[in-house]
């Protein structure tokens, strides 16, 4: 199996792609021999197209709870009891105040993430005054997750300094119907293509560990490949009381480690980006910098606690990678 990792390496380094067959055979390793090799091989891949430097994001959650969908791990969907904190839209002022303290600490991206499958239209014209304020203010790349929104609003976001939309597909096609019911996979893809179409790059991953097989996780990753996505946030589930989802069974750290792996086969140059539930990776994810991973959602997440900018900047200063420079 050692040869066969290596033999897709190098397929990848000249500038190939492996199929699909290829990576629903790599991710049957099972040995931690092929294991370490297949986590050295994508970090090779990360290290020729994309170097060491590593892209660090902070998101604010600014709109929490009652969201009408029924995302079947999702602590804020009005579906389900949880102890959520629930609040409206915050203020340009608490936004502004986040965004610059961030911006002290040294990271490249801020964004804003709404709860719900969309936004109101006047949440979404105090959202657009936000940003222009935010454009003046800080010298960060702007993203924003608003949930599905259509072709002119997301143009309107291009024109006030946002340059990434966040929208996940969460899983495989197939499986999605499993994890939610309310809005459908196609609306998910759409929204994305009219963000690309709005001139903005796009952010789409999922979450794994929700019941997925890993030929769903492969699934996901080619889909995202033929939306030519520029980065691909990987969650992992951290199951809240009162979801669906409350018992499912933790991945493995190995089982975490092979799927970042395989998603950088796929993705030699995308952002492979760690995102919630780096609680439940050893040492926050340390060792996913060495497996393909080459971003990361740092400080709070959205429902859970996330490393400490300053923390994430040590643990990278110690893996001799550095943080990517603005500009």
């Amino acid at each position: 199996m050692k040869e066969f990792i290596k033999e897709l390496e190098e397929k990848v380094l000249k500038g190939q792609s492996i199929t699909f067959e290829e990576a629903l055979k790599l991710s049957k390793v099972k040995k931690d021999e092929d294991i370490n090799q297949l986590c050295c091989s994508a970090n090779k891949i990360k290290e020729y197209f994309g170097g060491r430097e590593v892209d660090l994001c902070t998101i604010m959650n600014g709109k929490s709870g009652r969201c009408s969908e029924d995302c079947k791990f999702c602590a804020q969907s009005s579906h389900y009891k949880t102890n959520v904190e629930v609040y409206g839209l915050v203020s340009k002022e608490q936004v502004l105040k986040l965004a610059k303290e961030n911006e002290k600490e040294g990271v490249n991206r801020f964004s804003l993430v709404t709860s719900g499958k969309t936004v109101t239209k006047e949440e979404f014209e105090n959202i657009l005054e936000i940003y222009e304020e935010l454009n003046k203010e800080i010298n960060l790349d702007l993203c924003a997750s608003l949930g599905i929104l259509e072709y002119e609003q997301l143009k309107k976001l291009k024109e006030k300094g946002v340059t990434m939309y966040h929208h996940n597909l969460e899983t495989s096609r197939e499986y999605y119907k499993k994890i939610c019911t309310t809005h459908s996979y196609e609306e998910r893809v759409e929204t994305i293509n009219n963000a690309k179409k709005a001139g903005m790059k796009v952010c789409s991953g999922g979450i794994i560990g929700v019941g997925e097989t890993f030929e769903d996780r492969i699934k996901l990753a080619f889909e995202l490949k033929k939306l030519k996505v520029n980065s691909i946030p990987i969650n992992i589930l951290n199951p809240v009381k009162g979801t669906p989802l409350e018992n499912e069974q933790p991945l493995t750290q190995n089982e975490i480690l092979k799927t970042m792996a395989i998603f950088r086969f796929i993705h030699p140059k995308a952002f492979i980006r760690l995102g919630g539930g780096r609680n439940l990776i050893d040492n926050f994810g340390k060792n996913c910098f060495k497996a393909g991973v080459n971003a990361t959602i740092t400080g709070n997440y959205l429902t859970t606690s996330g490393n400490k900018i300053c923390d994430d900047k040590k643990m990278l200063e110690d893996l001799n990678l550095e943080v990517r420079k603005n500009g």
